[in-house]
């Protein structure tokens, strides 16, 4: 198995998709409307749903979660069908909207893609008051278009700085105690200076590069890095101006700068094995560091570049196909889906954070005083993809049906940028090609 290949292995282990086949989405345009047919129907029947097959321990929590619903009442029956993970967004893509089944997963970034095409409806008057306000406000935001929900998830994201105590100690390194006292840009860059002098190779940190930048982990993994600038991937349908922002391009300098203190990371160990003593990744990432560190792992916010710390959110959610005839058995089927019991199993066999506000709450990992209330924290932070400011700290990739473009051109920079290449160069040549193709589409507009 490649370095490669073991890398995704323990992302997609999580319910985290981070190599989405986006492209495919692009070239399936030519929708804009969300004149959703959804029938609400008799609320009874039998409903077809589709879910990716992600680890093997996510894929029976949704068994298990499917046959109690079944067996705990007789009027709906629920139909399940597992769809392997690299088919999983090309089969919905090449659906036809009246083919979809009742219920469909899907990852969050390519929810307004598929409403753009009229595949999903919104949810709002088929799930339950309690359902919709028991959702945390980040999970909200990314399945938001226009003041209608069209998906919920069982579970979010965060992005982190792990951290070795004992490494960062020996070197006399300050470092953070959460999101108040977070590391500036400038501060990160002397504490990985003063690491690289302690360090037999000089290398402190883990970026995660093995697979490159130019792809969706580039995007979640450091679109953070403009946010926390002040700019934007896009902002009122325009890259230029945002993306390519001065602070951003500055931002971008300072990631470019950090190469030398990277470890390669081609065995996925480096701080596993000491070998560094900071890894920028993401939640998922906690068995393994926990159980190699013990007591000195530390969870830390990502640098701040000047407009607060950032961290990207999402994962995959559940929406209802917009030509179900039987919408009320849907939604009825997603208020079990979505209750403590479920999602509780859910990110007890995935390890994510939980979605919903009370199972958030009880979570020994995620709650006040657990190891990852940080990223708890972010979560209550919400920006949203439009409205990012100081205060707030997750992010929603942009909700656009545009979003493909937008994430292969900014991930294809960043990659070059990291390689070597003129960070202002970089940034105008993607903004450029994302407004184009936004002026191609018409700026994705919903009618």
């Amino acid at each position: 198995m490649s370095a490669i290949s073991r890398r995704y292995r323990r992302t997609f282990s999580t319910g985290l998709a981070l190599a989405l086949p986006l492209v495919a989405l692009a070239a399936c345009g030519g929708g804009g409307g969300t004149d959703a047919s959804a029938e609400a129907g008799s609320g009874t029947g039998t409903i077809k749903v589709w879910a990716h097959q992600g680890a093997a321990s996510e894929a029976a929590a949704l068994q298990s979660a499917v046959k109690s619903f079944n067996s705990s009442q007789d009027k709906i029956k629920v139909e399940l069908t597992l769809i392997p993970d690299n088919d999983y967004t090309k089969t919905i893509t090449a659906t036809e909207a009246a083919k979809l089944p009742d219920v469909l997963e899907f990852d969050g970034p390519t929810m307004a893609n598929f409403v753009y095409n009229k595949k999903l409806a919104p949810i709002d008057s088929y799930v339950s008051a309690t359902t919709m306000s028991n959702a945390t406000d980040a999970i909200k935001a990314q399945g938001e278009i226009g003041g209608k929900h069209y998906g919920l998830g069982m579970f979010d994201s965060g992005l982190g700085m792990w951290g070795n105590k004992k490494l960062l100690d020996a070197a006399g390194v300050k470092y953070p105690t959460g999101l108040s006292d977070d590391w500036t840009a400038a501060e990160f860059t002397a504490a990985l200076k003063v690491l690289k002098a302690k360090d037999a190779d000089g290398k402190a940190l883990d970026l995660q590069e093995t697979g490159g930048y130019a792809n969706e982990w580039g995007t979640y993994g450091f679109a953070p890095i403009v946010w926390s600038a002040g700019g934007s991937l896009i902002k009122d349908g325009k890259a230029e101006g945002a993306l390519d922002a001065p602070a951003v391009v500055s931002a971008l300098k300072t990631f470019q700068s950090w190469k030398p203190y990277v470890d390669p990371n081609t065995d996925g160990n480096a701080f596993a094995k000491g070998r560094v003593a900071l890894s920028w990744v993401g939640h998922w990432m906690y068995p393994a560091y926990s159980k190699a560190l013990g007591d000195d792992l530390v969870a830390l916010p990502l640098p701040d570049f000047g407009n607060g710390p950032k961290t990207g959110q999402g994962s995959w959610a559940w929406g209802i196909g917009a030509d179900t005839k039987n919408a009320k058995a849907a939604g009825a089927f997603l208020d079990t889906l979505l209750d403590d019991t479920n999602v509780t199993a859910m990110t007890t066999a995935n390890g994510a954070v939980p979605a919903t506000k009370t199972a958030l709450a009880k979570s020994e990992l995620y709650k006040q005083g657990g190891p990852l209330q940080l990223f708890a924290d972010q979560l209550a932070k919400p920006c949203g993809d439009t409205d990012i400011t100081k205060s707030c700290v997750a992010v929603t990739r942009p909700v656009t049906a545009g979003y493909p473009v937008v994430t292969a051109k900014f991930s294809e920079a960043l990659n070059s940028i990291y390689g070597g290449a003129d960070p202002k160069s970089a940034l105008e040549k993607a903004a450029r090609a994302i407004d184009q193709d936004f002026s191609d589409n018409a700026g994705y507009q919903l009618q």
